[in-house]
């Protein structure tokens, strides 16, 4: 989502290099594009101006540290104006038990989706959840919370006679009592705008159940428009905090550098996609390093520890060791991979990368190719050499896809399994000098 954001200030700090000393005159014209650059990713005007200034105030005269460059100096600092900006401190929910969760925002904002995620996570946590289904409004909400509480296998409550929110409540707090759940996720109705008929129903709702938490679901790409939303709903309930959805968009984002300071309500929680997985606790120092097109290697090394299996893992990296890895590992790992989440998200995780856009069919690219090995028998995917013309006509039509399509996968497998055979041979200095070679001739030819 902050791609332009990360780009345009990569290009302001850049203007830093050879600066000996930080002044008012070499700090203007990149603070202006600092400036620019909030702006137009839509954080509230008040929030950037706010935000020059205090990064001009800790800049100016600063000597540049031995060995630091001015550039480095200036990324710190904008890095930790950042940090406050989203909202450094206590951004944890409740301890109580049971714990008590109110979702609320518009329609259409992913409430539903955010609390089967939110579900997922503290069962992860040691919680047994129970999701209950309180928009009386719209069946369909009904129906997609029911399936994804038992894809997830999350305990559930719905009535679908009853049109009394606050008892449909009450009776969703028995139920958890009685079949020993310790925390309850009530998802509530939306409206297109905010109006008096939905306060007052969710208002009625939390004098029921007394909510630990209250969390408003705010569409990210909303932009200024979410901090009004957020605003109208703490005045009105006393948000607890924020969860920020469709994060992965590629909308400008504004919503996330403004909400905390404007409505002065914590973000909690971030979803990043649409799968059950793809929703994260919110960390305002790893957002603001992936601003800064530093990744977020924390997170991924999180995720990795949660979704991939250590002795897979293991067997698959002795595998490559010995140079003995064959299509029917490359299927596992891919399906590794794809735990993490998108390959967008992964991608923007890692140092340098957070700006790179990766091909809008790269996920349906990857699916492709499991399709192919997936159409293969295990003799083929255990000994590739065998697939002569028939056998590859055979897989491409098994998975739809052309002929051209297996070869450039084969022939892309065999190179890998080169490169294997090259480190177990030792020759991996003579690989990372000819990548090297590769390096420099690519930044000769740089404009």
């Amino acid at each position: 989502m902050f791609e332009s954001l990360t780009e345009k200030l990569g290009s302001a700090l850049r203007n830093f290099r050879g600066v000996g000393q930080l002044t008012d005159a070499n700090m203007a014209d990149a603070l202006k594009e600092v400036r620019t650059a909030l702006l137009a990713a839509d954080v509230h005007f008040k929030v950037a101006r706010d935000f020059v200034e205090r990064v001009q105030t800790q800049c100016v005269g600063q000597q540049v540290l031995k060995g630091v460059a001015p550039g480095q100096q200036v990324v710190k600092i904008i890095h930790d104006e950042l940090v406050r900006l989203l909202g450094e401190g206590e951004n944890s929910l409740s301890t109580a038990r049971p714990l008590k969760i109110l979702m609320v925002g518009l329609h259409g904002s992913g409430k539903t989706t955010s609390s089967a995620k939110l579900g997922k996570l503290l069962k992860k946590r040691g919680y047994r959840p129970l999701v209950a289904a309180c928009d009386v409004y719209r069946p369909a909400a009904i129906d997609q919370l029911e399936i994804l509480a038992k894809q997830e296998e999350l305990a559930f409550y719905s009535d679908r006679v009853s049109k009394d929110v606050p008892a449909i409540g009450a009776a969703a707090l028995a139920t958890a009592q009685a079949t020993g759940c310790d925390c309850i996720i009530f998802d509530t109705a939306g409206r297109l705008q905010i109006d008096p008929e939905l306060i007052a129903e969710v208002k009625k709702l939390h004098a029921v159940v007394q909510p630990d938490e209250v969390l408003l679901v705010a569409d990210g790409a909303l932009g200024q428009e979410a901090v009004n939303v957020a605003k109208a709903f703490h005045d009105a309930l006393a948000l607890t905090g924020l969860v920020l959805t469709k994060m992965d968009g590629d909308a400008r984002g504004g919503a996330a550098l403004s909400i905390k300071s404007i409505a002065q309500v914590p973000i909690k929680f971030i979803g990043t996609g649409e799968k059950t997985a793809d929703f994260d606790t919110f960390y305002p120092e790893r957002l603001a390093s992936r601003i800064l097109g530093m990744g977020d290697v924390v997170s991924l090394v999180e995720k990795a520890q949660e979704t991939i299996d250590h002795k897979e893992a293991e067997k698959m990296a002795e595998k490559m060791r010995k140079a003995d890895f064959d299509l029917e590992d490359f299927l596992a790992q891919m399906q590794q991979i794809k735990k993490l989440g998108s390959m967008q998200s992964i991608v923007g995780m890692m140092p340098g990368m957070s700006g790179v856009q990766l091909p809008d069919d790269s996920e349906k690219q990857m699916a492709r190719t499991e399709a192919i090995i997936k159409s293969m028998t295990k003799q083929e995917r255990r000994k590739p050499d065998i697939l002569n013309g028939s056998r590859r006509k055979r897989i491409a039509d098994g998975s739809g896809v052309k002929i051209v399509e297996v070869n450039q996968l084969l022939k892309q497998f065999q190179q890998m399994q080169q490169m294997m055979k090259m480190m177990k041979g030792g020759g991996s200095k003579k690989m990372m000098k000819q990548l090297e070679a590769m390096q420099s001739q690519r930044g000769k030819l740089r404009f």
